[in-house]
């Protein structure tokens, strides 16, 4: 099964966090913080002007992303866990 984002949607696959904080203690799932690093996996068809003109998007398949905290739609697939968020809504890439 595959996944393909629409108009200005990208398909981020998150970072995956340590289970294990650098003292050693083991952090259960509820307390840990959601990842704000992930990798663009697609790209959505795009977004228009006002004038009709196809507006290119600002991040590629394979960039790694920062994002907010909170916010897009999280999905799972095949078992994995990704996020569907808007292009504007991604704060930056990660060189």
């Amino acid at each position: 099964m595959k996944i393909r984002p629409l108009g200005d949607r990208v398909l981020v696959e998150p970072k995956k966090e340590g289970e294990v904080s650098k003292g050693g203690i083991i952090i259960p799932d509820s307390a840990k913080e959601k990842p704000q690093e992930g990798k663009v996996i697609a790209i959505g068809t795009g977004k228009r002007d006002e004038k009709g003109n196809m507006i290119p998007f600002n991040v590629k398949i394979g960039d790694t992303v920062l994002m907010p905290k909170y916010g897009g739609t999280e999905v799972k697939l095949n078992d994995k866990e990704y996020q569907i968020v808007r292009e504007e809504d991604i704060l930056g890439v990660i060189d």
